[in-house]
């Protein structure tokens, strides 16, 4: 225990920092957004389709943008960085606040989806990845924690807000507290990074990626890979659909839980009552995978992780009655949790650090994409008539597929980058 214990306690600041952007990226997140769907269509007197279209384009292009920006937090001081982080998600509370029409929706979605669910997290688990050697997994899984955190308690606040405030001035003191509160928070805790032991200067990182003085596959030059000897290495392709699997198919289903509901017979009363067994599932494998991933390493975690939500695919496909639902969202925690380990620890066990928020966010910018087209894809599916046990089918076919062409362990190790450009 004291083992297990003794890095997260040397890094505490640095992981009081890391939790809270977790936990304030569920600002962009669909759970918190979509709280507003009804106020901001009959606002505008938007449709469904309309609404949604919006949306979904807001993603989309916040996972492209991912991609290109998230590399600046390999090139620019943290805690700049961190600030323009959540000044932008601040940004685009504000303009939701004072749209004065729907195309004023666009800009702010955009700039909630990008500064929140796709940079904050980003730099939250960069930053974790790059900064603690030993006990990584751990630290990873603990800061991890901030986003089922947000979950929580998130939405409650907003109904209580929206009730008295209103949905515009909702999001204005969302946006208050963001960088009143948050954001001088958020400097606070890097600043108390610099007393705590085995954590690097943020200059130095930029310039040569040198963190904790400790040995380890993940330090030291040999095994720092650039982003574009990433694209030319075949295993990053190999693996990248085991990545991409629990989050595209959870927003793909969870987008979708009224007709899913439907055909299953499941009250959507009992649904949100099952839920409860997907935020447990989801905090305890956090934790437990992020130990794990200490002991065992992350590239061995990834084909038996997705063993849970392939079973929650059979499950939701052809077990009928009430209590499968307890089971569906039970299994599928289980694996949505230890992916959001595994996504910040296997890229610098792999790839070393220097370069791994460029490298992250290129894979993370991907999970984006993915969960922009899981719902288009999906419903179109239902739309088409396809029941739920052949849609059920057809993503456990995917799951399976994924498990198979993820290389073996042995060939998952550290090793020194194919030669190519170094940018």
């Amino acid at each position: 225990m004291l083992t297990v214990l003794r890095p997260l306690v040397r890094h505490r600041y640095l992981l009081a920092f890391a939790f809270l952007l977790a936990f304030l990226s569920g600002h962009g997140q669909t759970y918190f957004i979509s709280l507003f769907g009804g106020e901001i269509r009959a606002a505008f007197e938007l449709s469904n389709t309309e609404f949604g279209g919006l949306y979904s384009a807001a993603t989309l292009t916040s996972g492209i943008l991912v991609i290109a920006l998230g590399r600046g937090v390999d090139r620019m001081p943290l805690g700049l960085f961190t600030a323009a982080v959540i000044v932008g998600a601040a940004a685009g509370g504000v303009l939701l606040a004072t749209a004065p029409s729907a195309a004023w929706l666009l800009p702010g979605f955009l700039l909630l989806r990008l500064c929140g669910q796709g940079l904050m997290v980003h730099v939250a688990q960069t930053t974790v990845g790059r900064r603690v050697e030993r006990g990584r997994g751990t630290a990873i899984g603990v800061v991890t924690v901030g986003l089922p955190a947000g979950e929580a308690v998130l939405p409650a606040m907003v109904v209580v807000l929206m009730a008295t405030l209103g949905w515009r001035m909702s999001w204005g003191v969302f946006a208050l507290v963001l960088v009143a509160v948050a954001l001088p928070l958020a400097l606070l805790f890097l600043r108390l990074t610099a007393g705590q032991p085995s954590v690097s200067d943020e200059a130095s990182v930029a310039a040569d990626g040198n963190t904790d003085k400790q040995p380890g596959p993940s330090t030291g030059p040999v095994n720092d890979w650039s982003r574009a000897q990433v694209l030319g290495d075949p295993r990053f392709y190999r693996i990248m659909p085991a990545i991409l699997a629990p989050p595209f198919l959870i927003t793909a289903l969870f987008f979708h839980q009224v007709p899913i509901a439907e055909a299953k017979g499941w009250a959507l009363g009992w649904l949100s009552t099952a839920f409860v067994l997907f935020a447990l599932s989801h905090v305890v494998s956090l934790t437990v995978s992020g130990m794990l991933i200490d002991r065992l390493g992350a590239a061995r975690l990834l084909r038996l992780y997705l063993a849970p939500i392939l079973a929650a695919l059979l499950v939701l496909g052809f077990v009928p009655g009430d209590p499968a639902a307890l089971l569906y969202l039970g299994l599928a925690g289980l694996s949505v949790g230890t992916a959001s380990t595994l996504m910040g620890a296997v890229w610098p066990e792999l790839y070393g650090i220097r370069h791994l928020g460029a490298i992250r966010a290129m894979a993370h910018g991907a999970m984006v994409l993915s969960t922009a087209i899981a719902p288009l894809l999906i419903g179109a599916l239902l739309d088409a008539g396809i029941s739920l046990p052949a849609l059920a089918s057809a993503l456990a076919g995917y799951v399976v597929v994924a498990m198979v062409v993820i290389p073996a362990p042995r060939t998952l190790r550290p090793r020194d980058p194919v030669v190519g450009p170094a940018g």
